[in-house]
């Protein structure tokens, strides 16, 4: 079977985008290569995506606006048709993920500082919301960035449990039991990051009982003990994502760990790479390895492969994907760029599913 993979791009004026839609690749495991068989166009902003556990159906966000879309995945071609359309009550929503069950959507409203989770049906449609669940706090000393509470992500655990939520503008990270379809805060609702920080993105070690946060403001990565009976975060250490010899300004932006938990990967803006880190097999800490170039500018948004083999990298600003094949240690080889696409801002892969 043919794999795909799936990129959402920023499509408008103010976000001084280049982008047409959502671009399907047909994507070549073997050698990385990608080659577009669709746009779909008349989306604003179809930023972050979301793919269902089969593969049927494809999730987006749209960024500056208020709503979620659905789509139908044709296995065979990998093209996507229109399925629906709901509201966030919320606005900018920016990140989304699927519960366990693939029958709730949880998405995070940058603006309005709110989590909304929507049903799915039989058919893959977005149902109305069910559930609107609001952060707050005291906002952070960042005059510009932290004027407000700014969830940013919402991932599950490994479990399906718990939802974690980085908050840029509180330096906050949240976490929320999920059950049923609805949110509820933990027993102890966050843990406070470092004045000034910005958590932005979170990963949960997948055997171990760590959770890992990529800060923005600072250029950061946090590493937090998790309790996976109570949802609770406890901050361990925390390392730089840039070298030691970079002193101008830069701002961290993804984060991805692989499937085994032993590296973990984080991006740079400003320095445009991505930052590798050797986890210790025992504790889980993070070691700084280095930090590879990605041939462009502002590099958002990457991920790995399904099979952990390759790292593909969204330069927003040059509208370039970059692959860079990845060692059996986790170290990144250089990179070569294998397409064009305008501002793209997220790429998932389908599977053999």
């Amino acid at each position: 079977m043919t794999l795909h993979a799936y990129v959402g791009s920023r499509t408008t004026r103010e976000r001084h985008a280049r982008g047409e839609g959502i671009s399907v690749f047909a994507f070549d495991a073997a050698s990385g290569a990608l080659e577009r068989i669709q746009i779909v166009e008349g989306l604003v902003n179809p930023s972050y995506l979301a793919l269902s556990a089969a593969g049927h159906h494809l999730y987006s966000v749209h960024g500056d606006r208020s709503e979620v879309s659905a789509f139908a995945v044709d296995r065979a071609s990998g093209r996507l048709s229109f399925l629906n359309q709901q509201g966030t009550e919320g606005h900018n929503p920016v990140h989304l993920a699927l519960d366990p069950s693939g029958r709730f959507l949880v998405v995070t409203n940058h603006l309005g500082a709110s989590l909304a989770v929507l049903p799915i049906g039989a058919d893959g449609a977005l149902e109305p919301l069910v559930q609107l669940v609001t952060v707050s706090g005291p906002i952070g000393p960042h005059r510009f960035e932290q004027q407000q509470a700014k969830p940013h992500f919402n991932p599950f655990d490994p479990s399906g449990r718990w939802v974690i939520v980085p908050d840029k503008g509180l330096d906050r990270i949240f976490s929320f039991r999920f059950d049923a379809g609805r949110l509820t805060p933990a027993a102890t609702p966050f843990v406070q990051a470092r004045e000034g920080a910005g958590p932005r993105n979170a990963v949960v070690h997948p055997s171990l009982p760590l959770a890992y946060v990529v800060n923005e403001l600072d250029s950061t990565l946090t590493t937090y003990r998790f309790d996976a009976q109570m949802g609770a975060l406890e901050a361990l250490h925390l390392i730089t994502t840039l070298p030691p010899t970079f002193t101008g300004n830069s701002r961290a932006a993804g984060i991805a760990i692989d499937g085994a938990g032993r590296c973990l990967y984080t991006s740079n803006r400003g320095h445009d790479s991505i930052a590798a880190f050797r986890l210790d097999r025992q504790s889980g800490l993070p070691r700084f390895v280095e930090a590879q170039p990605t041939l462009g500018r502002t590099p958002r948004f990457f991920t790995l492969t399904p099979d952990g083999r390759m790292l593909y990298a969204l330069n927003e600003d040059s509208d370039t994907i970059v692959a860079f094949d990845v060692d059996d240690s986790g170290k990144l080889a250089a990179p070569r760029v294998v397409a064009d696409c305008g501002s793209p801002v997220c790429m998932v892969f389908s599977n053999e599913n």
